[in-house]
């Protein structure tokens, strides 16, 4: 049978894995308008290189007139007081930032955990990304464990929509095409890949991390590193009550765009894959009040009036697209339009992001109550308050993923963690205890979609799941440093990995006799 297609690809004529670039048939709307600029709609196929298939939009529009700040200021020194003393201080509270928190905790240390919003699992739960990415291999052999596996023992049921694990790897035609509707099967294969209730895994992330013994610090946002002889000591960090200190022996950057390496220091790529979707960004946003199994009964059982649909869509509202599923029938999920152009490491450039994007989910929730099936009591019920930004930095460390091993699928001397490929056509994938570490900046390990790897693994790296892994591996390995009382890069592997087995990681290799990684 044909692979099935997942909910926001388009249909075009072009051949498989193509890039295409047109302009909207209408007027730039929600932002673009506001220069008369069109947005340039490329779209991003599935290839056996590639999972997910999608409308990118670009263009580099702003609603807002540019600054007009020139020069600089001086701030004047001041004594800042110290908040608190730890052994690891794992800044970010997302996937990566959570997995590490628990895990370091686990192993002994004493933990902190500083977070900028109101709550725990970033782009998972503020981010509404709550579809995620796959956990299993091809043959539907879990892979990604440990806290990732904990994470749904202990989630209720009806928190969770997916695949029964007697499905996982089922390449049974109906099966694969229930589940592609449902982000749960990709090139004919079922796949553990469900979407959660974001609400049940912020209380959730938040009460494990409490069990562990972490430190919680919310509404503080790290400002700036802590530097001393090329090794990171601690952050400061702003809060309602001022800019304070963290001090810690080992630190843990999980803040997702590698602001606290970048500003210690420490080398880092920038480089994207532009036919791929890894650079993108935007507001997720949820439609309440739908009948998700009549929409998808429509986009699948009469795919001319679907198609037709798509079109009005693109020439009424220039950014456009369809829904995923979420964990309820009655709540639809929006992970785009995905914005290309902009940057997230820009305030101007993120806040024409979310300008866009609140536009647009009024926009899609009149227009889909207008004309889509199962739609008809639309409401807008949550735009995301954290933005989705996929990519901005990744870390230059020791080691680092390459396409170039995808191939392979050996496990490496150091693996901390095994990610499943993005298509049957590679094993699964090595990642080295390398990657979290910076070539040369001391006191500091990095964990999520930031670590070190090229633009091509970046596409999967980046998953929710992948942040769990290498969080997870980032924790227990701070925590192991500072009790042998060494820098993170001259730990020995084996002790790493068979602490890491003892929390349930999934690895392949022997544990090693010895060597650091550098």
């Amino acid at each position: 049978m044909s692979d099935p297609h997942t909910p926001d690809e388009p249909r075009t004529d072009a051949p498989p894995g193509s890039a295409v670039s047109t302009p909207s048939a209408a007027e730039a709307v929600d932002g673009s308008a506001a220069v008369g600029e069109a947005p340039q709609v490329r779209t991003v196929a599935r290839t056996e290189e590639r999972l997910l298939a999608s409308d990118v939009f670009e263009t580099r529009g702003h609603t807002l007139p540019p600054r007009n700040g020139a020069g600089t200021y001086r701030e004047p020194a001041r004594e800042v007081p110290i908040y608190h003393r730890c052994d690891v201080l794992v800044v970010g509270g997302g996937p990566s930032g959570c997995a590490a928190a628990y895990a370091a905790a686990r192993t002994g240390a004493h933990v902190v955990l500083l977070e900028r919003y109101n709550h725990l699992g970033g782009l998972a739960t503020g981010g509404l990304v709550i579809w995620i990415d796959r956990m299993t291999d091809w043959e539907g052999r879990a892979v990604i464990r440990g806290f990732a596996e904990e994470l749904f023992e202990r989630l209720p049921g009806d928190a969770i929509a997916g695949p029964a694990r007697s499905e996982w790897g089922s390449r049974e035609a109906a099966t694969a095409a229930y589940w592609a509707q449902r982000t749960a099967a990709f090139h004919g294969i079922v796949t553990w890949s469900p979407t959660i209730d974001p609400e049940r895994l912020k209380v959730l992330s938040q009460e494990m991390l409490l069990e562990a013994g972490v430190r919680l610090v919310f509404h503080g946002w790290a400002a700036l590193p802590i530097v001393q002889d090329g090794c990171v000591r601690g952050v400061l960090f702003e809060t309602k009550s001022g800019r304070q200190a963290l001090l810690a022996q080992v630190v843990i950057d999980a803040t997702g765009d590698g602001d606290i390496f970048a500003r210690a220091g420490g080398e880092f790529d920038t480089d994207i894959e532009v036919a791929d979707v890894h650079h993108a960004m935007n507001t997720a946003f949820l439609l309440g009040g739908v009948d998700m199994p009549r929409w998808l009964a429509f986009r699948r059982g009469e795919p001319e009036r679907f198609a037709d649909f798509m079109r009005r869509g693109r020439e009424q509202l220039g950014f456009f697209q369809a829904p995923y599923v979420s964990w309820r029938d009655d709540v639809a999920l929006f992970l785009g339009p995905r914005q290309s152009g902009l940057s997230a490491l820009d305030v101007d450039d993120m806040t024409e992001v979310e300008i866009r994007s609140h536009r647009f989910m009024a926009r899609h929730c009149e227009f889909f109550r207008a004309n889509a099936p199962g739609f008809e009591a639309a409401y807008a019920l949550l735009s995301a308050p954290q933005l989705g930004v996929r990519h901005t930095r990744r870390l230059v460390g020791v080691a680092r993923v390459e396409r170039a091993q995808w191939s392979s699928g050996a496990p490496l001397a150091d693996e901390i963690g095994v990610s499943p490929s993005v298509s049957p056509k590679f094993p699964v994938i090595s990642v080295p205890y390398g990657a979290p570490v910076p070539r040369a900046l001391d006191g500091l390990l990095a964990c999520g979609r930031h670590i070190s790897c090229d633009a091509n693994s970046h596409g999967f790296l980046r998953e929710i799941p992948q942040c769990w892994l290498t969080g997870q591996a980032a924790g227990v390995a701070a925590a192991l440093a500072v009790a042998a009382g060494v820098q993170p890069r001259a730990l020995e592997v084996g002790s790493l990995q068979r602490a890491l087995r003892g929390q349930g990681v999934y690895l392949r290799v022997p544990a090693a006799a010895a060597g650091a990684t550098s």
